[in-house]
């Protein structure tokens, strides 16, 4: 396993598979970079780095005070550095995509593209209060089996086979005596929670500097936090970006569905 050190000394771990373009793949909030198992084998001809975000997966647990998207999006420039990256592409779902977001307002010059999944400058009132009910609570099923039977009833989602709600149940949480854990940090309840506190921040100049840089949108079509709406507006800001919808998907889309290999294709082939 592959491990750096950040500027503070927390060690994450992050893979880093194949040649080509340079793809560095962020995950969602609670996820790892296995968010991105199903869609790795689609992805040729690209380098594609997967980083697991600080507290969570095989990373170190960190002072909840930096579990903030400032400072992922630094753990990220610091991944660049490691790898002696001047440069890459950037493939975030849901907070991964708010990290890319930052990343264009602050450091452009690092960034070949971005491709968002199910993630924009709005969030929905009902994605964020159903993300205040489970974060870094145990989970209430006990089993994996137990756990892909309660995924198959995620709001937005359909004709999901049940091979892919064990993969999940077994990607994103492990067993143990008592249960089934969490695969992060719980103290990164306090830290979310904190930054809703404190009002909602004004997301679209964080969009908009994403300007110049090609740009797909995949988004679930049942998503409770990407509004079909937010998604039209973002569309008609930036007419060149690549947008699908995807069926049967809520928040977020696996990104091997047709729909979303399409998108990524579209995406890879117009990265300088």
């Amino acid at each position: 396993m592959a491990y750096f050190q950040t500027n503070d000394g927390v060690h994450l771990h992050f893979t880093d598979h194949g040649t080509g373009t340079p793809v560095l793949c962020l995950s969602g909030l609670t996820r790892t970079g296995r968010d991105f198992d199903y869609v790795a084998p689609h992805l040729t001809g690209v380098r594609l780095i997967t980083v697991d975000y600080r507290g969570r997966g095989r990373s170190d647990w960190a002072d909840l005070a930096t579990y903030t998207i400032a400072q992922e999006a630094q753990d990220a420039l610091a991944l660049l550095e490691y790898l002696g990256l001047d440069q890459v592409a950037i493939l975030g779902t849901s907070r991964g995509g708010l990290i890319a977001m930052a990343l264009a307002a602050t450091a452009k010059d690092r960034l070949l593209g971005v491709a968002l999944n199910d993630i924009g400058p709005d969030l929905m009132e009902d994605g964020m209060a159903a993300i205040a009910e489970y974060l870094g609570k145990p989970p209430g099923p006990k089993t994996f089996a137990a756990m892909a039977q309660a995924r198959a009833a995620i709001e937005g989602f359909a004709d999901v086979p049940q091979a892919r709600l064990d993969a999940e149940a077994r990607l994103h949480f492990r067993q143990t005596p008592d249960g089934l854990a969490l695969t992060y940090d719980p103290k990164l309840r306090d830290a979310v929670l904190a930054s809703m506190a404190e009002g909602p921040v004004d997301l679209w100049p964080f969009f908009a500097a994403l300007d110049g840089l090609p740009l797909a949108l995949i988004r679930g079509a049942g998503s409770n936090l990407l509004a079909h709406s937010t998604a039209q507006k973002m569309a008609q800001l930036r007419p060149d970006m690549i947008w699908a919808e995807v069926p049967n998907r809520g928040h977020v889309p696996f990104l091997d569905e047709p729909e979303s290999l399409t998108a990524l294709t579209q995406w890879l082939e117009i990265l300088p």
